[in-house]
């Protein structure tokens, strides 16, 4: 039995795709999970600068007879508000003043009602400041040959944010 060109060239398509599609669907996927990752930093980023922005406007001349004081509870809803697509229960915040620091979980924080920046630590030019860590659970391990059970691995995003109190 004679073999044809068209018997000769059957299998190559899977060989290709094999050799070619695998490794771009990798890249691809890769693409999002790293997207997916810049998303969540910059939204959190983002969140924390606005909440200092926030915080820095309402220090020692908000006080009596102006009710302009903000507590830990609304700096944290103006965070929230702020980054989108953050998950409230894995965002941890430190509120940082000369009179000390507070640190919460975000679902936390909303209940918190102290007056922050404390008096004292509220006076023009006095610096505060805001950090907060938001953990990033990224697929693609899961992808990675060998890597065993399937779990996500989790990359733990900074960020923190510093202003002088304005008026």
């Amino acid at each position: 039995m004679r073999m044809t060109r068209r018997d000769r060239c059957r299998g190559s398509n899977i060989l290709e795709f094999t050799l070619v599609g695998i490794p771009l669907l990798f890249i691809l996927i890769s693409t999002f999970e790293m997207a997916r990752g810049m998303w969540n930093y910059h939204a959190m980023a983002y969140a924390v600068k606005e909440g200092t922005r926030y915080a820095s406007v309402h220090g020692t001349n908000c006080a009596a007879p102006n009710a302009c004081t903000v507590t830990i509870a609304q700096i944290t809803q103006r965070i929230l508000d702020s980054g989108a697509g953050l998950f409230y229960n894995q965002l941890t915040l430190t509120f940082t003043s000369t009179g000390g620091s507070i640190t919460c979980l975000a679902t936390a924080c909303l209940t918190n009602n102290t007056v922050w920046p404390q008096t004292g630590s509220n006076a023009v030019g006095q610096n505060i400041s805001i950090r907060g860590t938001y953990p990033f659970s990224s697929a693609i391990s899961m992808f990675w040959p060998g890597s065993g059970a399937m779990q996500a691995a989790t990359t733990i995003f900074p960020a923190s944010s510093r202003e002088t109190v304005q008026f």
